[in-house]
């Protein structure tokens, strides 16, 4: 009798629908991640001074594609896993018979970064059981938001801490050169800045920091339920919307997203993606394009549990002094420490593997956006500490 194995965790764990604000101060939910799993982390070194160099919507590419190459792992070996996006990097819990392939591929992709924007990317994991060993906490479940889009929710500062372990060391990744051993398949950069939704002004990149010694989900609990109070529900505070939303064609785009999926520029490849962006203006007007549009709403990521609690939300500037406002009184209070950023639009980067019914669009405010905004909070962390 084969050995059972952990590689379907994720799959196998139950996904709830009675909403977030009840779900996540609910401990008893939460189940442990399997101790043979695997924290991957992926950063850009200097984000925060490529973001100020206009490299903005680079960055959120980098990050994403990170993410994409682990999906078409995944895709492959049919297994989910959990991923957060953090505007200048990515964190993946992976299994462990991913594990090798995804870093193999993060390690081409490295260079690709490097020759396609001149970024360097970090790249690290921790294996879960180091957590454990370290007393750490990492539990995991499933929330669904709509019809269309369930999150991963993580209680307890475990990646948090994995991220400090890594932070700590020189991320001397042996960079692998066969570009076979990377797919991007699916990855698109095709719109441009986003607008929010007519009735708000604004949209708001919120990173909060649950100190340690509060009652985890009952404080995000608390958290959520602010800002559903502020802003309305998660589809209300959406800062993506069909009618914001317009393709923009540009050939240094096309040629970056191209070096980055295969490391070197390529002719026919760029008049491929041109002859792809003109097909998808075309497929755009149609009732099936419509369909995807709609979709590619439902399906953006905009609310991050990974330990702390990362959003972007549009609403008015009344609404966002409200938010402040609350926020600074559970800071105070010594429960929280939060950085926010005011934006004027959303950037999104994508990943299509199949327009009908498997996309994901995650998305970041524009003007620094979740990098910004942990600038903020690392400074105020600093001086809690």
């Amino acid at each position: 009798m084969a050995e059972k194995t952990t590689n379907h965790f994720y799959s196998e764990i139950p996904t709830f629908e009675d909403g977030l604000v009840n779900h996540i101060s609910k401990r008893e939910r939460f189940v442990s991640v399997p101790k043979d799993w695997h924290i991957i982390i992926t950063d850009i070194k200097g984000s925060t001074e490529a973001v100020e160099r206009g490299q903005h919507q680079q960055v959120n590419l980098v990050a994403t594609a990170s993410i994409i190459s682990a999906l078409n792992i995944a895709k492959e070996k049919n297994i989910s896993f959990p991923f957060f996006f953090g505007g200048d990097g990515a964190t993946l819990l992976v299994p462990d018979i991913m594990k090798s392939e995804v870093i193999s591929a993060l390690s081409v992709y490295q260079g690709n970064v490097k020759q396609a924007f001149d970024l360097d990317l970090r790249v690290d994991d921790v294996p879960v059981s180091y957590l454990y060993e370290k007393e750490q906490e990492l539990t995991i479940s499933k929330v669904k938001l709509n019809s269309k889009y369930t999150i991963p929710v993580v209680l307890g500062e475990g990646l948090l801490f994995a991220d400090e372990v890594i932070k700590e060391r020189r991320f001397d990744l042996k960079e692998e050169k066969d570009q076979n051993l990377l797919n991007l398949e699916g990855m698109e950069c095709r719109w441009d800045a986003v607008k929010p939704p007519e009735k708000t002004k604004q949209v708001v990149c919120l990173l909060v920091k649950v100190q340690s010694g509060s009652n985890h989900g009952q404080v995000l609990s608390k958290l959520l339920k602010i800002i559903e109070d502020i802003y309305g529900s998660y589809e209300e505070r959406r800062p993506i919307s069909v009618q914001g939303l317009k393709l923009t064609a540009s050939l240094n785009r096309f040629k970056a997203e191209n070096e980055l999926k295969f490391g070197e520029p390529s002719a026919k490849r760029l008049a491929k993606s041109v002859i792809g962006y003109v097909v998808g203006r075309v497929y755009l007007k149609r009732n099936s394009g419509k369909g995807y549009l709609k979709s590619l709403v439902e399906l953006s990521d905009t609310l991050v549990l990974n330990g702390m609690l990362n959003t972007v939300i549009s609403g008015t500037q009344k609404q966002s002094v409200e938010l402040e406002t609350r926020l600074t009184e559970l800071e105070e209070n010594g429960e929280i420490v939060y950085g926010a950023n005011i934006c004027s639009e959303s950037i999104m980067s994508c990943y299509v593997q199949d327009r009908k019914y498997n996309h994901v669009h995650f998305i970041d405010g524009s003007e620094g956006g979740y990098t910004t905004a942990a600038s903020v909070l690392k400074a105020k962390l600093s001086k809690v500490r």
